[in-house]
């Protein structure tokens, strides 16, 4: 296929996902990440689309807010009523009449078409092709609309409704996905009637009109994963557990070793460098990178974090927003850390929680620290020097400062400023009382006695 090739692809996502039982729009509800619709988007950038249209319903704002977010020369048209796909599809005509070589028709709620599935569609355009479908053939063809081939071409989509004993045999079943030669594009669409049963405008009677222009119809095969769509919070579970499998496999093709694949949940912009070893159970939300050599334990969930080299996190580490880990770095369990960089080297190993900070190259933060950063009205940072220890039990009260080189002593409260190579101890002098315990005894355990048992 031409590099030079312009695409336009149309993605519709005007559906409702009523039978989600959710106010949120279909498209908007979340695999692996990231929205239904920003998957499809996220492909269809991948395969070489030039343009996109996104056809959103009426009122849809968060839809199209979401498909700016995802690209932002997206174009958003309003379908204002629903009367079928060739309907939705038209609502993009002043994107058609631009007249691109190729015009996708994608569905927003079919996250596992692949980008190579949709080159391989333009590839069929750029040979000639007027119209092209893409068909799969499902364990059970069942509902589905079957694709009627004569000669290698397509001749007509029936629906299983309409379709004869012998149509309903064939096993090749429509997938919904469908691409135009853009020159005619357009004319082909605005010739596809209402006049059915339902008064309705239906993209597959764009294969009847294409051949009737002379144009040539084909059919790309897929698998049928690919054109999963989505109407139902069990197939939303169903697809999600698909795009994961999908995602480990890379990720261990690319040299990751997940120790037990099945319960490593990935997101799909997850990032890893080589020789990472990840163990069971851990969670990669969104916009994590993870680099080389490093080692994340078991039970550790990481959210918009970077990972430096050869670092060490968890078993049962929490790495929120906005946490840094440099190279070498050890965040044990039950640690947890956010908005925060932690230098080359330094340790956290247990027990803590370091918000809004930077923990100097070196550093070594004890068991039950915690950086106290919110006053209830604003956070403060903290700022732990090169090399410094922090004692265990230890609230370091912020804004402040830990200098290069300085201790804490376990169990102190700091709203000072520590200089460099200083000890701060910030903690109730210890005072002891002589017997005072075999006293208490000696009174209490008499009138114990007492007592009669209930």
């Amino acid at each position: 296929m031409a590099v030079e090739r312009t695409c336009l692809a149309i993605v519709l996502a005007a559906g409702e996902g009523t039978r989600m039982r959710s106010m949120r729009p279909k498209v908007l509800h979340a695999i692996a990440g990231q929205s239904l619709l920003a998957h499809v988007l996220d492909a269809v950038s991948k395969a070489g689309g030039t343009k996109t249209a996104v056809v959103v319903g009426l009122g849809a704002d968060a839809v199209a807010a979401e498909a700016k977010r995802v690209l932002p020369d997206a174009e958003i048209f309003v379908q204002a009523e629903r009367r079928g796909t060739a309907h939705a599809v038209l609502a993009a005509k002043a994107a058609i009449a631009r007249a691109p070589d190729d015009v996708l028709v994608i569905f927003g709620d079919t996250p596992l078409i692949r980008p190579q599935t949709l080159t391989r569609i333009r590839g069929a355009l750029a040979e000639g092709a007027a119209l092209v479908v893409l068909g799969f053939r499902p364990k059970d063809p069942a509902g589905y609309g079957r694709l009627v081939l004569k000669g290698g071409e397509l001749v007509a989509i029936r629906e299983e409704l309409d379709a004869s004993p012998a149509e309903r045999a064939i096993a090749l079943c429509n997938g919904g996905l469908m691409a135009f030669a853009g020159p005619t594009a357009l004319a082909i669409l605005e010739r596809i009637s209402n006049d059915n049963r339902k008064g309705e405008y239906y993209l597959t009677d764009a294969i009847a009109i294409a051949r009737a222009m002379g144009g040539k119809a084909v059919v790309i095969e897929t698998e049928e994963e690919d054109v999963r769509g989505i109407n139902t919070n069990a197939q939303l579970a169903d697809t999600a557990a698909v795009l994961q499998q999908r995602l480990r496999n890379a990720a261990m093709d690319a040299g990751v070793t997940l120790i037990a694949p099945e319960t490593v949940f990935l997101s799909s912009d997850t990032k890893f460098g080589r020789e990472v070893v990840v163990e069971p159970f851990v969670v990669f939300g969104p916009g994590v990178t993870v680099e080389d050599n490093a080692v994340i334990r078991s039970f550790s969930h990481l959210d918009r974090a970077h990972v430096g080299k050869g670092a060490l996190v968890g078993p049962y580490a929490r790495l929120r927003p906005g946490a840094r880990l440099q190279d070498d770095v050890h965040v044990g369990n039950f640690v947890e850390i956010k908005e925060a960089l932690i230098e080359t080297g330094a340790k956290a190993n247990h027990l803590s929680y370091i918000g809004d900070a930077t923990v100097g190259a070196g550093a070594n933060v004890g068991a039950g620290t915690i950086t106290c950063n919110y006053d209830g009205v604003a956070k403060h940072r903290t700022e732990i020097g090169k090399n410094a220890f922090i004692g265990s039990n230890s609230a370091l009260v912020a804004p402040v400062k830990i200098g290069d080189g300085a201790y804490v002593g376990s169990g102190s409260v700091i709203t000072q400023d520590v200089p460099a190579d200083a000890l701060a101890l910030g903690r109730g002098r210890q005072a002891i009382k002589e017997g005072w315990a075999r006293r208490l005894r000696e009174r209490v355990l008499p009138s114990k006695k007492r007592t009669p048992a209930k």
